[in-house]
């Protein structure tokens, strides 16, 4: 089945709550204050696409394809990213709140989370190298054996990551969240 090819459009206070996007691929398009709560996005193709202010909680992303989308002041609480299409998956997040989603196994290479909450969020076995996740909350966000190398985490708050557990070279701590590195290993820190 050929997909229809929808590009530059502006998707503006849409409901696809109850209506079902149209099965396309959208290129450089923009869903503005969209509501996709529980909505189908399954076999989707999303290519440098921006949502804004949308609503995109338990949305089945079944084989989505998103590539190069931005999202931004976003609600994307329980989706399983790891269940899009990987091949050219890419995506950046800004000031959205994404609690309860998975990353699971995903690669997620200079990935921004800027001024997220990423609270219980899952990045088991990610290869998150040189991420981002600057001004973001990762209270009990999951980390085991994640590629963390590079990763910015200098101005960020709440996480809880075992050195032992997940790959650190090179990775950017603050001196205040040094704790959530030894929590692990039950140290105290005075200062």
């Amino acid at each position: 089945m050929n997909k229809e090819f929808i590009a530059d459009k502006t998707f503006e206070n849409k409901n696809y709550k109850e209506i079902k996007l149209p099965l396309a691929t959208y290129e450089n398009c923009i869903f503005n204050t969209c509501n996709f709560e529980n909505g189908m996005l399954a076999d989707q193709q999303f290519l440098e696409c921006r949502f804004i202010e949308c609503n995109l909680s338990n949305a089945n992303l079944k084989n989505t394809i998103f590539k190069e989308t931005l999202f931004s002041k976003s609600k994307l609480l329980g989706l399983s990213f790891f269940d899009c299409d990987t091949f050219l998956f890419s995506v950046n997040f800004s000031d959205c709140v994404l609690n309860f989603s998975s990353f699971y196994q995903l690669k997620l290479r200079k990935t921004l989370f800027k001024n997220c909450i990423l609270e219980a969020v899952d990045f088991a076995a990610a290869d998150a190298c040189e991420a981002s996740f600057n001004g973001s909350d990762l209270n009990r966000a999951i980390f085991k054996n994640t590629n963390l190398e590079k990763a910015d985490f200098s101005t960020a708050t709440n996480y809880k990551i075992n050195p032992g557990e997940n790959h650190l070279k090179h990775a950017k701590f603050s001196m205040f969240g040094l704790s959530g590195l030894l929590q692990e290993y039950q140290i105290q820190i005075v200062t």
